[in-house]
């Protein structure tokens, strides 16, 4: 197998997805079936600078550079081979946000992230008046309100971009995006798989009046679906990738994708009635839709399948912040008892537990709000924990709470999706961090959306897989994307299964009420962790 993969690997045919996550740059090489060759990762965290989730675009090559660096010594290690030549490749990262530059391609401001809640303003206007939700994460939330602002840059701007996208330029020099990441700019015609030209325009005679040297169609990036050409690896950009020098440059690049789009090519979510989970810092869920939605909904986003088809998005900015923080906690007070352990060790234990605890969480009430949620209309956030006296508290029922809490937003938006539009799911898949305990996270979440969940084992491999896929994908026509999934890369998967069980259900239904009753509590306590 190895002698294989060392061929393989050294005649260029092995493919590269590299995704930009909250907290992990993560570099994955696969063959053109899918199968995982090595891995590379590095740490980073964002930064909160005057009022605003950003990540220096300094950081941003420097941890790329390091997460390829670690995944060639895998390959080194593995196979006895220098990793010099690749196939294709493709770049995925967070969802959303603003980067915005001039006409000589210098960065206007800061990199505003998908967890700024900054935007209500410009994102209540521009729904209103596009009969479409705008979230605030989205670009043109960011852009409008920044002119709404006033900010000066905003009369220099001459291409604005999200994270994924900015990275594939500097790579390959080319201003283009994938349609699932797309949109989350701006709202996309599934018809035409491009933006909606009506809702541009009406977007220009907005601004019509702001003394703008401008249109929006003169900032966004071209629109590209699976399969299509997005460039190659320039000189520059195999450079910033490997400044080692050993990485040829002319691979093809996939369109640059969200980590929404890589999550539905991870779980194989791409098809109508199917829908994935995607659990991390933030946590969404995504259901491929087999017709529009009746109406506007501000907790459920419309976006694509990296192939154009619609999807309905119950997003949320919160979700295991608050719960890797309690751990760290535990993690300490073992260490002062010079208890020796690994993360994984400690999570698995912990998680464990939770399948001992009362159903609804033993009457306790958590919040994981570090940030707003615009779901409970939450402008800021603060982590908090409540046990009434007559509460069980203990600590299987604590570790719950904090599962329970982590789909808490997500769930809203979902109970939407199924109570109200009366959308069919059969089947949830999920992936994440919060799915590499066997089977736990499975439980609540089947219990929260009452709709089996599945976890494949290529679940722990997320959106730096999914991307590595649809760079593969370029070189499998005349397939389409469905049947390149179905025949090829998940021909022989086989997904672990939960079903929802009554007594969950009927916890997580005690616990929601609990949770909704108690956002009063919360918003207080935001307002006042957050006064000046």
């Amino acid at each position: 197998m190895h002698t294989n993969v060392k061929k393989l690997i050294e005649s260029g045919q092995a493919c590269l997805g590299i995704e930009l996550g909250s907290t992990r740059i993560k570099s994955v090489l696969i063959d053109t079936s899918g199968n995982i060759l090595a891995k590379g990762g590095f740490e980073w965290e964002n930064h909160f600078v005057d009022g605003i989730w950003t990540y220096p675009l300094d950081e941003v090559w420097a941890g790329i550079a390091q997460s390829y660096r670690d995944l060639c010594q895998d390959v080194q290690a593995k196979y006895a081979v220098k990793l010099n030549r690749l196939a294709a490749m493709g770049v995925s990262a967070m969802m959303h946000g603003y980067l915005s530059f001039d006409a000589q391609d210098n960065q206007l401001a800061e990199f505003r992230t998908w967890r700024n809640n900054t935007t209500a303003t410009a994102a209540d206007q521009l729904t209103e008046l596009l009969q479409y939700n705008i979230p605030q994460r989205w670009s043109v939330a960011h852009l409008y309100q920044a002119v709404l602002n006033q900010e000066p840059h905003t009369k220099e701007v001459a291409y604005i971009t999200t994270l994924a996208g900015y990275v594939h330029w500097q790579l390959t020099g080319q201003k283009v995006l994938g349609i699932g990441d797309a949109s989350g700019m701006f709202p996309i015609d599934s018809t035409t798989k491009d933006y909606d030209a009506a809702m541009v325009e009406t977007f220009d005679r907005l601004i019509a009046d702001k003394n703008l040297n401008w249109k929006l169609s003169g900032l966004l990036p071209k629109v590209l679906v699976a399969g299509e050409n997005a460039g190659v690896l320039t000189e520059k950009g195999a450079k910033l990738l490997d400044p080692s020098g050993d990485l040829q440059a002319g691979c093809v690049l996939c369109p640059p994708e969200g980590d929404a789009g890589t999550g539905m090519m991870a779980t194989n979510s791409i098809k109508v009635k199917t829908g994935n989970v995607s659990a991390g810092t933030s946590a969404f869920a995504m259901v491929v839709l087999e017709k529009p939605l009746s109406k506007v909904y501000r907790d459920l986003d419309m976006v694509t399948t990296p192939a154009g088809d619609p999807v309905a998005m119950a997003h949320s900015q919160n979700c295991s912040s608050d719960l890797n923080a309690w751990f760290q906690l535990f993690g300490e007070v073992l260490r002062s008892f010079d208890v020796s352990f690994t993360q994984d060790q400690l999570y698995g234990k912990l998680f464990d537990k939770a399948l001992d605890a009362a159903p609804d969480a033993g009457g306790l009430l958590s919040y994981c709000f570090y940030s707003g949620e615009h779901g409970v209309d939450l402008t800021t956030g603060c982590p908090l924990f409540l046990h009434p006296a007559n509460a069980e508290f203990s600590l299987v029922n604590f570790v719950l709470v904090q599962l329970y809490t982590a789909f808490g937003a997500m769930k809203l938006g979902m109970d939407t999706l199924i109570q109200k539009e009366h959308v069919k799911i059969e089947k949830i898949f999920a992936h994440g961090g919060l799915f590499k305990s066997k089977a736990v996270a499975q439980h609540v979440l089947a219990a929260a959306l009452n709709v089996p969940v599945a976890v494949l084992e290529t679940a722990s491999e997320g959106g730096a897989w999914g991307i590595a896929l649809l760079a593969a994908y370029t070189r499998q026509a005349p397939l389409s994307l469905t049947e390149y999934l179905d025949l090829v890369v998940f021909a022989d998967s086989a997904d672990n299964v939960v079903e929802p069980e009554p007594a969950r259900v009927k916890g997580y239904t005690s616990f929601i009420r609990r949770y909704q009753d108690g956002l009063s509590i919360e918003r207080e306590a935001a307002d006042f962790a957050n006064k000046k």
